[in-house]
């Protein structure tokens, strides 16, 4: 294995934390100690960065007691036995503490590091409203910038201008703004991102009132989707002055608007929240989100108003694990309330869609190839759906069953039992005869009795039944509906131009082979149809799958395509990362490896039937991401480029021409290969 390929930092993660001590009123000996024990802890967790309440060092409700000079000494010396203290720790410390400068008192966020003082960061907006009263003690750090202060002996940074930087781990980049600036409309966070920050954090006071936390979590996901970044907020919790107000100490970690770790709220006990935020994704995100470029020339362009302080923090790329939950399936939610609403809005997106092309093209029928596997089931019951939400019969459906050479008796059953159960109008084409008419005018030794089953034997059948919709279409003014799922078209897993490739209008391009299960799953919880229909969507789903184009071998077994292009879950999973994400190969494998390798590990969708829990090592998901990318980047792009029209599903992407993904039809797979070669896990 490659010797960093277990590491975050080799895959542009950091391991961040809120930390919520427990607090001294005013007794910054106390505090001092009890956040050095907190980076001890955090250090033997192998976190890169902990963000701590707001004024932890002096406390937040001591009111006039701010104002004291025996108070301000004290959170100096504090704040220097808290460096001197975790000098030989992993973590940096963002701790609040109200430092004096130039006559004025700060409300101050103070970065430190490896036994340094970074930088000292006052706080901008400064609530004085109902319970607060923050002006009476403290100044704005509004239009602070430039400045330095002094702490002790030392001289440090200080303004409202900071990004704090590793020079030796170029993605660990963070922000602080402290409390009430991300209630504002302009939280200085916003700023910072643009500056460059990945990584936000926010010192947090606030005390609790019935529905706070859910305002704070709300703020804290729009902030770091708004800004793409990850942001960590810690807010004050026990030990804290009572006299008028009550506090939680909640923390949370969010990453692009999703929650990925969050505390105990009212706990007695000191308490991290940890979680590895991925600083590659939120890279690729903003290179993919125009806009956020935008923003920065429209302010200005902060990079260049911001100062960077820089730190070495010394990563040694070793293997700590992964502390981030990674979905199986990436296009499938994993919790039952969110696993509704997904299929809901999927399944009527495709629905609407397909309604409105019907109804611009005024066609009497519509076509549909049904073999009695996942796609053509989907796409059928779709269509089913569409025409009754038009009032039109389901009549209006022509149900196509075209047997071939190697047809099973399964699922051509299943095929006139859902049609009949949905009341399609269906027809049986036994393709066989062409086929075999073809074949002897290509001199296909299959034709001559010999069991040659190349790609010749089966395009011949799938060409076929595309031609047999096509010219029913022709015939009986419909239009083809057609059945490809968004698996099959990134891995080219379709026969190109009058093949499976090719429809009037693709209700399922947009949706990848282990949602379609799910929907299906869903349509059956909801009683979409009659029971009748449900018991053969049950059978169906539970039916292997394979194009059934090449006939049994010798024990009986049929043509599987997951023997041949590797499992839909990992190559769901593949495509996920490329698609939304552009991550490396190297990265896509890590990930994968956490999520897959053990079966008993997390949590899987609601309703995923116990004996396909399975697990993948790593060895095998290596393989089948270098079939997938040869597949994706090399083979099948021209497939892509020429696709019929069809709705986008999943923010998770779509690979239309006109959509998510454009790229060149002669392009190469080397690239990447050589990636997953020089970072991935190598061979084993």
């Amino acid at each position: 294995m490659n010797a960093r390929f277990g590491s975050i930092h080799h895959h542009r993660m950091l391991r961040v934390a809120a930390a919520t001590p427990m607090a001294s009123v005013g007794d910054t000996v106390a505090n001092a100690e009890a956040t050095i024990a907190l980076a001890g802890r955090a250090h033997e967790e192998a976190v890169d960065l902990v963000v701590f309440p707001e004024l932890n060092i002096t406390s937040y409700a001591i009111d006039d007691l701010h104002l004291q000079s025996a108070q301000q000494s004290a959170t100096v010396d504090a704040l220097r036995a808290v460096a001197a203290a975790t000098s030989d720790l992993r973590p940096v410390l963002v701790v609040g503490a109200a430092l004096l400068r130039n006559g004025r008192l700060y409300n101050c966020a103070v970065a430190v590091g490896h036994g340094r003082i970074l930088g000292v960061v006052p706080k901008t907006f400064l609530p004085n409203y109902r319970e607060y009263y923050e002006k009476r003690w403290f100044s704005s750090g509004a239009g602070l910038t430039g400045l330095s202060i002094e702490i002790g002996e030392e001289t440090v940074p200080f303004g409202t201008d900071l990004v704090f930087a590793a020079r030796d781990l170029p993605h660990f980049i963070f922000h602080a703004e402290i409390c009430e600036d991300y209630w504002s409309p302009t939280p200085p966070s916003t700023m910072g991102a643009l500056a460059g920050a990945l990584v936000c954090c926010n010192l947090s006071a606030s005390n609790v009132v019935i529905g706070k936390s859910r305002e704070r979590t709300m703020l804290s996901s729009a902030q770091s989707a708004r800004a793409v970044c990850a942001y960590v907020y810690s807010a004050a919790g026990p030990g804290e002055s009572t006299t008028d107000l009550a506090w939680d100490g909640q923390g949370t970690v969010h990453e692009l608007g999703e929650l990925l770790a969050e505390s105990t709220r009212f706990a007695l006990d000191p308490e991290l929240v940890i979680a590895d935020v991925d600083c590659e994704r939120l890279t690729q995100e903003r290179l993919r989100v125009g806009t956020f470029g935008d923003a920065a020339t429209f302010a200005g362009q902060p990079e260049t108003r911001f100062r960077r302080v820089h730190f070495e923090h010394q990563p040694d790329f070793a293997d700590v694990g992964l502390r981030r939950a990674i979905r199986r399936f990436p296009f499938v939610p994993d919790t039952p309330e969110r696993l509704d609403e997904d299929c809901y809005e999927a399944f009527n997106i495709q629905v609407e869609g397909l309604l409105k092309r019907v109804q611009s093209t005024g066609v009497e029928k519509l076509v549909i190839g049904v073999s009695g596997g996942l796609d053509s089931t989907h796409a059928l019951i779709v269509a089913a759906k569409a025409l009754d939400r038009l009032g039109r019969p389901r009549s209006d459906i022509l149900g196509i069953t075209m047997p071939g050479f190697a047809t099973s008796e399964g699922t051509k059953g299943n095929a006139w039992k859902l049609m009949r159960a949905l009341g399609v109008t269906p027809e049986e084409i036994d393709i066989r005869p062409a086929a075999r008419t073809l074949l002897e005018g290509l001199g296909h030794p299959f034709a001559k009795g010999e069991p040659v089953y190349d790609i010749t034997f089966e395009n011949v059948q799938a060409g076929l039944r595309t031609d047999y919709l096509f010219r029913i279409a022709n015939q009986r003014n419909g239009f083809v509906v057609g059945t490809g799922d968004l698996s099959e078209l990134a891995l080219g897993w379709c026969t190109f131009g009058v093949g499976d490739h090719m429809s009037h209008y693709g209700v399922n391009a947009g949706v990848p082979k282990t949602l379609i299960q799910f929907l299906i799953r869903w349509c059956i919880a909801t009683d979409q149809y009659d029971r009748e229909t449900d018991a053969v969507l049950d059978a169906i789903l539970s039916t292997e799958i394979s194009p059934e184009l090449v006939p049994a071998d010798a024990s009986g077994a049929l043509q599987s395509t997951e023997s041949k292009i590797g499992p839909y879950p990992l190559n769901d999973f593949f495509a996920h990362y490329v698609l939304r994400h552009g991550l490396a190969p190297s990265k896509i494998a890590f990930l994968a490896w956490h999520a897959w390798r053990d079966a008993e590990a997390g949590r899987w969708p609601i309703g995923y039937p116990e004996e396909g829990r399975t697990a993948y090592e790593l060895t095998s998901i290596k393989h089948w991401l270098e079939k997938f990318l040869f597949r994706f980047f090399q083979l099948s792009q021209f497939k892509r480029s020429t696709l019929p029209n069809s709705p986008k599903v999943s923010a998770g992407g779509a690979v239309s021409p006109r959509g998510d993904w454009r790229a060149p039809s002669d392009g190469t797979a080397k690239i990447w290969l050589q990636e997953l070669d020089a970072n991935g896990p190598g061979n084993m």
